[in-house]
């Protein structure tokens, strides 16, 4: 790996590693990067993009209407720029042997999704993103921001804090010349607007995430069309093993390199996948228990309808046979004396001597 990177970064600040090719390179012409997926037009000032383009320094991306492309940066960043968008790479500064370097872009519109590479994860604060109304500065993350009309949004992806991964919890740091706002929670959002400082991080809404992802629409649309993504992903790694041998890798090498990339996609693919089934499954657990509890608390409740139900009707009845045991006293009682008055009104009076 050291030696592909070795001749990359010659290929970058020196001559063209060619065989055939002599000539120096100049600033305008630094590769910072190859375009690993398109959908749509999307175009540079000087020509029309497809798979596997290199993408140079200074160079504006610009993305039609249900159009977009993701970069692959030769640090292993990866930027997804949405439809209708303009995205230009001002500052790329990468020695691969250490992973130091320096990352600067800006979004002058439209919408930017970038996941960090190797300059991030030896340095969280080499890599900027500039938008109208300020800066954001990514630390080791995924994010993504979407810069409108007097107006740039930024969402924070993640990793978080308690990532199953094992990687760096992800930060982005929004500022202007008023203020700054720090995101450091998954799903986290701000907003900053002309002559404002950035507003509260908060909690991303159902609608806000709507919007985010619709930016970005045409772009999965476009990985999922059946047949055309497989015949995407073939194109690529053709045109990736030609820059390889063009490095002057061998077979062998190229081989390596290509399976470490996909292994890597794969074991990431099959932690979210893990993580997404453990959420479910625990979603469907705790739903478990709250269908259980709600059932127990009904039927508790049912319980003790039927319980006071039986002793008010036990009470009722116990109310009743002493009414009627003080009624039927009562009767006998004035039968009693009744029966008495008549014997004394029939009793005979004693003779006079």
């Amino acid at each position: 790996m050291k030696r592909i990177f070795t001749i990359f970064l010659s290929l970058l600040f020196f001559i063209n590693v060619n065989s055939f090719a002599s000539e120096t390179l100049k600033i305008d012409k630094q590769l910072v990067g190859i375009v690993g997926a398109i959908s749509g037009t999307v175009k540079t000032e000087t020509r029309e993009l497809k798979t596997g383009d290199k993408i140079y320094l200074n160079e504006t991306i610009i993305s039609d209407l249900n159009s977009g492309t993701q970069i692959l940066l030769l640090d292993q960043s990866t930027f997804t720029v949405g439809e209708d968008s303009e995205v230009v790479m001002d500052t790329f500064i990468y020695d691969p042997e250490t992973n130091d370097g320096k990352i600067v872009a800006s979004v002058k519109q439209g919408s930017l999704k970038v996941i960090s590479g190797l300059i991030s994860k030896k340095n969280p604060d080499s890599l900027t993103v500039e938008v109208p109304e300020g800066t954001l500065g990514s630390r080791g993350t995924e994010f993504q921001t979407m810069v409108s009309k007097g107006k740039t949004d930024t969402l924070l992806i993640g990793p978080g804090k308690n990532n199953t991964l094992g990687m760096r919890p992800g930060e982005v740091l929004v500022a202007n010349s008023l203020g700054k706002t720090l995101l450091d929670n998954p799903y986290s959002i701000t907003s900053m607007t002309k002559g404002k400082a950035p507003g509260q991080a908060q909690k991303i809404t159902k609608n806000q995430l709507k919007k985010f992802n619709k930016k970005m629409k045409a772009f999965k649309v476009a990985k999922l069309s059946p047949g055309e993504g497989k015949e995407k992903r073939k194109a690529l790694k053709k045109e990736l093993k030609k820059e390889l041998k063009t490095l002057g890798l061998d077979k062998k090498e190229i081989k390596k390199v290509i399976k470490t990339n996909i292994q890597k996609h794969k074991k990431k693919k099959v932690a979210i996948k893990e993580k997404r089934n453990k959420k479910k499954k625990a979603k469907a657990e705790k739903k478990k228990k709250t269908k259980k509890k709600k059932a127990k608390a009904k039927n508790n409740k049912k319980n003790k309808k039927k319980k006071a139900k039986a002793e008010k009707k036990k009470k009722t009845k116990k109310k009743k046979a002493v009414k009627k045991k003080s009624t039927k006293k009562k009767k006998a009682v004035k039968k009693k004396s009744t029966k008495k008055k008549k014997a004394v009104k029939k009793k005979p009076a004693k003779k006079k001597k």
